[in-house]
């Protein structure tokens, strides 16, 4: 697909992915749902029956050193995965002090003092992800990430999202919805 990729993620009634449990962790929730469905692509549409669409787009990567980048390629896992059947959609919106702070402010929380990325190559290949920027879009959230794992990675997978969210850059977070999600066979 050429880059970027659009990707709404629609809360409903239908959608490969059972939505297992939605948890505001700061802010307001999102409308409990039972489904998820996942459309790609700038022509695709959800159902029109959809509670809810968040939308977000691939982008480049914005707080991460070439060797960063290197790194996460070299060791991220494919998305789709068959035993991948857990995943997690958590959107997050980041404070306006957030924002107001400069590329190189951002960065320095980000990584040199959070090591938000190091800490997230500490679960790779086990757990792929996706991020997608949303702010420029005009959406509810600035971010969408998207975990999938397989079921003996969930407590790795709990780890992870516990020690990020410990970390200088999570009191930015002024709003974030964790939404557990098991993938239903074909």
């Amino acid at each position: 697909m050429a880059f970027p990729v659009l990707v709404s993620f629609a809360g409903g009634a239908s959608g490969r992915w059972r939505v297992e449990r939605i948890a505001p962790l700061r802010g307001d929730s999102l409308a409990l749902v039972r489904r998820l469905e996942i459309v790609e692509g700038r022509e695709a549409q959800p159902a029109a029956s959809a509670v809810w669409v968040l939308r977000g787009a691939t982008g480049h990567e914005r707080y991460v050193t070439r060797t960063e980048h290197q790194a996460l390629a070299e060791r991220q896992a494919p998305l789709g995965r068959p035993h991948a059947t857990r995943a997690a959609l958590i959107p997050v919106r980041k404070s306006e002090a957030w924002w107001d702070l400069s590329q190189d402010e951002r960065r320095a929380i980000f990584e040199e003092r959070t090591r938000h990325i190091g800490i997230g190559l500490e679960y790779l290949p086990r757990i792929a992800r996706r991020l997608l920027h949303c702010r420029e879009l005009g959406e509810p959230f600035d971010f969408l990430t998207w975990f999938e794992f397989g079921a003996d990675d969930v407590a790795a997978f709990d780890e992870l999202v516990a020690r990020l969210r410990g970390t200088e850059e999570w009191r930015y977070v002024e709003r974030e919805v964790d939404i557990r999600l098991t993938r239903e066979p074909p």
